[in-house]
């Protein structure tokens, strides 16, 4: 169960984000009542939210899962793999460090992203992407086998990230679309298919028996559901835009 989650307030220059989605520009303003929704969300399952502030320098940076791990043991640093991204972690350092004793870091040229991991009891899914790579993953599993945890890769070819078409909804359930659906390392999940059509909401997230999915995508909130969880609906179609899901706004812990 999760107690406590960080968030960064999205900046105006999210607009000149990182994207690949061609759905447009992200209307700011609904971006913040977007983001505001997603918090209030996090706290209706029980969170407490601390709330970072916007950080114009990076237009990413409302992306802040990307920027550490945080483990039930120790929290570990990431160095992404964008290079417009790679000072982020600077300032994230310091806020963790108010939560955990132990912090690790992952050094260049190793190069994680967080939404490549994707968390599953005390093991640990780690996706080789362009952001992601082998010696940052090998860092990572070194940490995490310090701390009594496990680690392992998982090649891929189709997504920006591990849980851009992956969502572990714990109790043996695992959303998933595209590449991931035929992965021997996933097979001994109960796999929930997320269809093409609606590939965006296999990034949805358990949340204290509660799952979060985007606003939009009917057929997999109905997947879910019928899976046995409740759901809490939240829009974000103006992160979508610039690449971003609903992981990817929230360090949970």
């Amino acid at each position: 169960m999760f107690t406590k989650a960080i968030v960064r307030t999205p900046c105006k220059a999210m607009i000149e984000g990182i994207t690949t989605a061609n759905l447009g520009t992200p209307d700011y303003q609904k971006a913040l009542q977007q983001h505001a929704d997603y918090i209030a969300a996090l706290q209706e399952c029980g969170l407490s939210v601390t709330v970072l502030p916007a950080d114009e320098n990076f237009p990413d940076s409302t992306f802040v899962e990307d920027t550490a791990l945080m483990t039930p043991h120790c929290a570990i640093i990431t160095n992404p793999g964008a290079p417009s991204r790679t000072a982020e972690t600077h300032s994230i350092k310091a806020v963790v460090a108010d939560f955990y004793d132990q912090v690790e870091l992952i050094e260049a040229p190793g190069t994680v992203e967080a939404g490549d991991i994707m968390m599953v009891g005390d093991h640990y899914y780690i996706g080789l992407s362009e952001r992601t790579n082998q010696q940052g993953a090998d860092q990572m599993i070194a940490i995490l086998k310090r701390y009594g945890m496990t680690g392992s890769t998982v090649t891929m070819s189709e997504m920006l990230h591990l849980k851009t078409g992956l969502g572990y909804l714990e109790n043996n359930y695992l959303l998933a679309c595209g590449e991931f659906l035929k992965k021997a390392e996933f097979q001994q999940y109960n796999i929930l298919e997320v269809e093409q059509e609606e590939a965006y909401a296999a990034n949805s997230v358990w949340v204290n028996n509660v799952v979060l999915t985007p606003a939009g995508f009917p057929k997999t909130h109905q997947l879910i559901q019928s899976a046995g969880y409740e759901i809490r609906i939240v829009d974000v179609s103006e992160f979508q835009k610039i690449d971003g899901g609903l992981s990817c706004l929230s360090l949970r812990f």
